[in-house]
């Protein structure tokens, strides 16, 4: 793709992410879905956290390719870096983590993570946009151009601190007020288990690092 053509297609990622960020923000004052959102609000999600994340990634992708098309460079130094430590320490594992973890509970026993009493409360749409598209954008992002990944032990450090960090909070959180119901049976353990918690998104990032070479010897 061209540059004007890639800043295109991430201008519009970003605008339907902002959108999706806006959307949510206005379901917090609805009665019947404000319950979901008590002590933590949407931010106890990684759901929500996530479509977050991929919002600000989209405009700093964005924003590159128009200091690109300005500037006539190849590469802003820091803006470019900092797209690619996002991008593959975050951006990618936990998006793919989210889709992952989502229909393979959904699939199992979808009472367990999405009840179908919520068909009622959030449009099919949302569900799909926000577990489902995640994916294919960071795979289509993987294909659009390369992406550097920082040293083993510096992209798995900061995923993991994210994780953590993530876990330690959502922990605090009553789990009578979480929106999925694994939650409720299984308690404080539904979100301390840390190294479990870790380990796919971990994987995930070896796993994309392996494709991301494949697909671009340069990085």
């Amino acid at each position: 793709m061209t540059r004007t053509s890639t800043c295109i297609y991430h201008f519009l990622v970003f605008s339907w992410y902002v959108f999706l960020n806006f959307h949510i923000s206005q379901q917090v004052g609805d009665p019947r879905k404000s319950k979901l959102f008590i002590n933590g609000g949407q931010w106890k999600y990684l759901t929500f956290l996530n479509l977050l994340l991929q919002a600000i990634f989209y405009g700093v992708a964005c924003l590159e390719d128009v200091l690109k098309i300005t500037t006539g460079k190849k590469d802003i130094k820091f803006v470019t870096a900092f797209r690619d430590l996002l991008f593959t320490t975050l951006v990618f594992p936990i998006s793919t983590f989210v889709f992952l973890s989502f229909w393979s509970l959904f699939l199992y026993d979808r009472e367990l993570v999405y009840p179908k009493a919520l068909d009622d409360i959030f449009p099919v749409w949302l569900n799909h946009a926000l577990h489902t598209f995640i994916l294919p954008f960071s795979l289509v992002e993987v294909i659009l151009r390369p992406h550097c990944y920082p040293l083993k032990k510096k992209g798995l450090t900061l995923l993991t601190a994210a994780i953590v960090a993530y876990v330690s909070r959502r922990a605090q959180t009553p789990s009578a007020d979480c929106l999925h119901p694994y939650a409720t049976l299984w308690g404080p353990w539904a979100f301390t288990d840390t190294d479990g918690q870790q380990q796919v998104p971990q994987t995930v990032d070896i796993h994309g690092d392996i494709l991301g070479k494949w697909l671009w010897v340069s990085c």
